[in-house]
């Protein structure tokens, strides 16, 4: 059975698109617009938003010139912030195309084209799909050396369908000193050959880092990682490169006067993770050491009482057994030469682990941990559920007997995120507290009936200081980004309740089942803040921060004076400002942190 991975992890078959011209759809002058007139300041700003970049005919129909369209219906390929770094007054960031639907075609295999009201996925039914598959198809055996990356996929047909829906990525610089947005993807394409390569064979800018001087973005690409540099101050380009012994990056931290990276090694992972010391500077952008080596790759990572503490995803290390995610500490930043050096390596320790909280072995090892933040003495972070993988993994270990177990597994394996932190790291075994949980999980005994199997709750060990894992709500799935602004520990999550729809029709029963039928007025990504380590969050947003198909709030990062939001957003099809429903694709907004923050109004469509 095919893996299930509903929001990437890695995507790296996307080596190939290096084999195909990239397809011009006639983009919009810059494929974004500023809209600081969209929501005022006593609540959520939009300060810049995604625009229409192609039109639609239908699936597998040639795309007409434009927009503006006059044959066929807008849409807007863009859908992720999916990197975002703050540098004096503007605010980098680089975006990710349609990602839903890469992430359906390649890992789920998914590759029947589906349109609805809100989005469409082509799959080998767009131009681009069909010219991969004739250009794949011509590469024969040379595939093989793609090796694991091509990960569940069956064969160079799927692999193709799989990757219709790529666009490649943007780069913007917004200065919020004078609202001014701008488009520097042209700056790379410009530069070389080889920079526009690095660009039309990236899957999307998924980290983004600045410190000295220095923009940093980049993300999977071909057989590696590709980077991208800029001037933060004057905004020139300063190149690209390729590192191909990594595999996924994801996010950047500054910690005691230098640059940290955590990444991937190899495609999805397989090699494990490590931390990367940036040692360079204008003149040499890609310098880097490796100061940390784990056995699954990285998340995400924060500065925390003097060390550097990382969440990772789990990996398969080259072998059966998966490797589950975890939680890591650095040595003291302060031991010997400042910060992490290469004799670090080797130093890190884990400090915590999901199977200390989930009872099932199978789940356990599908859990993701995600953004992590240090807020008054603690140490917090969440867990991240990628929507029925842990369903798929349960399958494969134990294969149902018929559909009334494979009903079992589904309603039993959907997990939705937990919110922990601890203390006391430098005293042995941390104290942890669950803050938003559960006290019992469904476990599955294979044993049990005599061998056929049953499931059973168990104890997680943990009782919830304030509540329900999701701040209540069972479809906020991600712990996606953290952010420590105006004294208060800000929390935002992805809510799969809307798109939860256009779950496998076999599938939906069981997580109606789990998780109960969503409200339409909970859809959207939720914003959380803990105004105090002693005090329960509070709800800042629950509804997408003024659009509710805004379903994750991707990055968060702060100016002391305001919190940028980098939002997720894949309706591609959603862009008619006629209508009372919100539009699709990537959003870029701001909080101001100097006053009340208050939610945003939620906007129902006809027909929910």
């Amino acid at each position: 059975m095919h893996r299930i991975r509903f929001f990437a992890r890695s995507l790296l078959p996307v080596a190939v698109l290096a084999a195909i011209p990239v397809l011009a759809a006639a983009p919009a002058a810059s494929g974004a617009v500023t809209a600081q007139a969209a929501r005022t300041a006593s609540g959520p700003e939009l300060l810049a938003k995604a625009a229409p970049d192609e039109c639609f005919a239908g699936i597998g129909q040639p795309y007409p010139a434009g927009p503006p369209c006059q044959e066929g219906k807008a849409k807007v390929n863009q859908s992720y912030v999916w990197g975002l770094a703050q540098s004096g007054d503007r605010v980098w960031f680089g975006t990710g195309a349609n990602v839903q639907c890469l992430t359906l075609g390649t890992s789920l295999a998914q590759t029947t084209p589906t349109q609805n009201n809100d989005y469409v996925c082509e799959y080998g039914s767009s131009q681009l799909g069909n010219q991969l598959s004739q250009k794949i198809g011509g590469l024969g055996g040379n595939l093989g050396t793609l090796g694991s990356s091509l990960g569940s996929l069956s064969g160079a047909g799927n692999l193709a369908a799989g990757l219709g829906d790529w666009r490649a990525p943007k780069v913007y610089v917004y200065q919020t000193s004078t609202g001014k947005l701008t488009d520097k993807t042209a700056d790379i394409n410009n530069a070389s050959s080889n920079d526009s390569l690095r660009l039309n064979t990236t899957v999307g800018m998924r980290a983004a880092g600045a410190y000295n001087g220095v923009v940093l973005l980049g993300g999977p690409g071909l057989l590696g990682i590709n980077l991208f540099a800029f001037d933060s101050n004057s905004g020139k380009y300063l190149g690209s490169t390729s590192l191909n012994q990594y595999g996924n990056i994801r996010h950047f931290v500054v910690a005691d006067g230098a640059l940290y990276a955590g990444v991937g090694i190899g495609p999805e992972g397989q090699g494990g993770g490590a931390v990367l010391r940036w040692t360079g500077n204008k003149s040499n952008p890609f310098k880097f050491t490796a100061v940390g080596y784990l056995p699954s790759q990285v998340a995400d990572l924060v500065v925390h009482q003097g060390r550097i503490f990382v969440t990772t995803w789990p990996s398969a290390g080259g072998s059966t057994k998966a490797t589950a995610a975890g939680l890591w500490m650095s040595a003291p930043l302060a031991n010997g030469q400042p910060g992490l050096t290469k004799d670090d390596a080797t130093s890190w320790r884990q400090v915590w682990g999901v199977s200390q909280y989930e009872p099932d072995p199978v789940v356990a090892k599908t859990y993701g941990l995600g953004s992590l933040a240090s807020y008054g003495g603690y140490l917090y972070w969440g867990t991240m559920h990628v929507p029925l993988q842990a369903t798929a993994a349960m399958v494969k270990q134990y294969k149902p007997a018929n559909d009334q177990q494979g009903a079992l597994a589904v309603v039993n394996t959907q997990r939705t995120a937990s919110i922990f932190r601890a203390a006391n790291f430098d005293k042995g075994r941390p104290t942890v507290d669950l803050l938003y949980g559960a006290a019992q999980l469904p476990a599955y005994d294979p044993k049990a009936n005599n061998g056929a199997g049953a499931w059973h709750l168990a104890s997680t060990g943990y009782k919830p200081k304030w509540g329900a894992a999701g701040f209540g709500n069972a479809y906020n799935n991600y712990t996606w980004s953290m952010v420590v602004a105006g004294g208060s520990l800000y929390v935002g999550t992805m809510d799969w309740g809307q798109i939860s729809q256009y779950s496998p029709a076999k599938a939906l029963p069981g997580v109606r089942a789990a998780f109960g039928t969503p409200d339409p007025k909970t859809y959207g990504a939720d914003l959380w803040a803990f105004d105090s380590p002693q005090s329960p969050a509070r709800p800042v947003n629950t509804t997408g921060l003024g659009n509710y198909f805004n379903y994750g709030v991707r990055n968060m990062v702060t100016d002391g004076t305001a919190i940028y939001l980098g939002m997720a957003n894949p309706m591609n099809l959603r862009t008619d400002k006629g209508d009372n429903v919100p539009e699709g694709g990537w959003e870029l907004i701001r909080l101001r942190t100097n006053g009340n923050i208050r939610p945003a109004a939620h906007r129902l469509s006809r027909g929910y």
